[in-house]
């Protein structure tokens, strides 16, 4: 029996290992789904020349100014977007450039990749429209990229869309029986990243989210400088807050 027991142990250390090394050596894979959002370059508008690959995307009003740069999910098809941010912001250029490796944009996704393009999509679009104030939006994936962005250039307004206190922390609530202090190098901490900032900031949350836990949007939230401006939609989740009827005037509000 003895003999049996550690044999046992023995195969449950393993496998735990093992799955421990699959979340590690996959993490990019269960983050981020670019597949699912491919597009012909010729359907885009708009590209980002940077020294390893082209990103290409969208340009809403080119003339317009008061430039908003949209970061979004980690299986967004933004272009989805295009008819509503019109609508919501008539009167500003909205930018909505796929990551890499989405989209048709070139490459492959990582943290570091990410955010050091959305630092050159600021300054492109910022020598663009001189003068003008850039502000971001991000949406859950993209709360993390549009939080890092703060961090490092002058973001106006930002407003985060389901947003995390970190990806560790989400991550938690999903793995709850493996150290993903660990494992996980897609961090996203939002929350020291946004501990300097202090200009003005939208929170939208869903009450009923099961991607992002709500204890971690709240904790977010506690970590600002500032107080942020929080719009709570109780009965809304994670994949269909924007279609809540709440959701587009505060958003719209909150950039005007």
């Amino acid at each position: 029996m003895r003999t049996v027991l550690i044999a046992a142990a023995t195969l449950l250390a393993l496998l735990y290992a093992g799955a421990c090394w699959f979340l590690h050596a996959r993490q990019r894979a269960l983050i981020y789904y670019g597949w699912t959002t491919t597009v012909p370059a010729a359907q885009t508008d708009f590209a980002l020349k940077r020294p390893d690959a082209t990103l290409r995307g969208w340009v809403l009003n080119p003339q317009a100014g008061r430039p908003i740069l949209y970061f979004g999910g980690n299986a967004e098809r933004i272009e989805f977007n295009r008819d509503e941010f019109s609508r919501l912001f008539p009167d500003r250029t909205v930018y909505m450039l796929s990551y890499r490796g989405y989209g048709a944009s070139e490459g492959e996704p990582s943290q570091a990749m990410l955010v050091a393009d959305a630092v050159a999509l600021f300054d492109h679009v910022q020598s663009r429209h001189h003068g003008h104030a850039v502000s971001a939006i991000g949406a859950s994936l993209g709360s993390g990229v549009a939080s890092q962005l703060a961090a490092r250039r002058p973001v106006e307004r930002l407003a985060l869309i389901t947003p995390f206190d970190s990806m560790v922390g989400a991550a938690k609530a999903h793995y709850p029986l493996f150290p993903v202090d660990w494992l996980l190098e897609e961090r996203y901490e939002s929350d020291r990243a946004l501990s300097g900032y202090r200009r003005p900031v939208l929170v939208l949350h869903g009450g009923r989210d099961d991607v992002v836990p709500e204890a971690n949007t709240l904790r977010l939230v506690e970590a600002l400088p500032a107080p942020p401006t929080v719009v709570r939609i109780a009965d809304a989740g994670h994949n269909d807050i924007d279609e809540h009827p709440q959701f587009a005037p505060a958003l719209a509000g909150f950039m005007r």
